[in-house]
């Protein structure tokens, strides 16, 4: 889709460049039919400059694009009414440039929210402690927690104060959905306060693209899903459902950062030899679930009921278990997972998911915010 979109700014771009070479009389093709005035003549060179740096900024990739295209668009059209009889097809191709940059336009404001709230996020979260774990840190943590601290190698190590990750997705919106939905997503999360920014960009066919934010703020969460980045398809917010969904799945992710098992809002208690109930409150939003591992400490499964929509009367089993684990920058955690609700007739996957980066304590909001480029 890209590439038919240069090629069609161009070759647009182009067919502007005969009406300059037409006015000034360096060109006898007559494209159009009426004589055209040098003062139009500039617009079309103009119109042609505009097009031609939008196809090029498309190739270099650029979140900038839009603003040539859009300027081309309306210099265009302006030539194309004052030469309606010959050029009136030109609208059309007009119109499809149009909305491509207002849907580009959509998306690059998207993602500078996002980036500013992350910045936010990132500034007032607490930087380095520079003192390490130690085993008497976590000696009053039930026995399979501290087995697993100590298998996953933070025990020796600074706390971890904030994180970075990409994931590769396959998801499935819907549970009669039989074809997997392929996605990318980015994450930052900070320890202290606990916060997450989570954005997705999904691709649901080769035309349509849906992106989402999900957010853990102040113990409030928030879900925005966009269709093209532009058509509004969910925003829920300010609900108390919301805030605790979001609350139990930072506290299933900490599977990713073990440190901020030791944290104040997180407290613990023992099931049974392989699994312990974790439990986090935070500014009035408390949620929980039970962590199983195996008898090497190494993370299984988390199990919660947790509201999987803000309609629900009552929450649903959620559940996320570890297909691999691996040992990223020093810290041994679960790389690959999928997602399950337990419904009625049976258990939905709906989400499977790939770790391909993590980052630990990422220096500061400008670093962060060129890992997010």
């Amino acid at each position: 889709m890209r590439l038919a979109l240069i090629l069609l700014i161009g070759i647009h771009g182009i067919i502007h460049l005969f009406g300059f070479l037409e006015a000034f009389g360096f060109s006898e093709l007559n494209v159009i039919s009426e004589p055209i005035s040098k003062t139009f003549g500039i617009a079309s060179v103009l119109t042609f400059i505009f097009f031609a740096s939008a196809s090029v900024l498309l190739i270099a990739r650029s979140n900038y694009w839009w603003i040539c295209g859009m300027l081309g668009v309306i210099l265009s059209q302006v030539i194309i009414i004052n030469f309606w009889d010959d050029a009136k097809f030109g609208t059309i191709l007009n119109l499809i440039i149009f909305i491509s940059a207002i849907i580009a336009y959509s998306t690059f404001s998207f993602k500078k929210t996002i980036g500013d709230e992350i910045t936010k996020m990132i500034e007032i979260a607490s930087t380095r402690n520079k003192s390490v774990l130690s085993k008497q840190m976590i000696s009053k943590l039930p026995p399979i927690v501290q087995t697993w601290l100590l298998t996953s190698g933070a025990i020796g190590k600074e706390p971890i104060y904030n994180v970075y990750l990409e994931q590769n997705l396959q998801m499935r919106l819907k549970p009669d959905q039989k074809d997997w939905s392929n996605a990318k997503a980015k994450q930052y999360f900070t320890i202290e306060p606990p916060a997450f920014n989570w954005s997705v960009n999904l691709k649901m066919n080769p035309l349509l693209d849906v992106v989402g934010r999900d957010k853990f703020e102040n113990g409030q969460g928030e879900m925005t899903i966009k269709m093209l980045s532009l058509f509004s398809i969910a925003n829920a917010k300010n609900n108390q459902k919301v805030n605790q969904a979001t609350l139990q799945r930072y506290l299933a992710e900490i599977v990713w950062f073990p440190s901020s098992a030791l944290s104040p809002y997180v407290s613990w208690e023992t099931i049974d030899e392989y699994a312990a109930k974790g439990t986090m409150e935070y500014k009035g939003t408390k949620g929980s679930g039970v962590f199983h591992f195996d008898n090497n400490g190494n993370f299984k499964k988390f199990v919660a009921m947790r509201y999987k929509d803000v309609n629900d009367a009552q929450p649903t089993e959620w559940t996320v278990t570890a297909i691999k684990t691996e040992a990223w920058n020093g810290i041994k955690i679960p790389v690959e997972l999928k997602a399950d609700w337990t419904l009625e007739n049976g258990p939905w996957t709906w989400l499977k998911l790939k770790i391909t980066d993590i980052k630990y304590n990422v220096g500061n909001s400008s670093d962060a915010n060129n890992l997010q480029k």
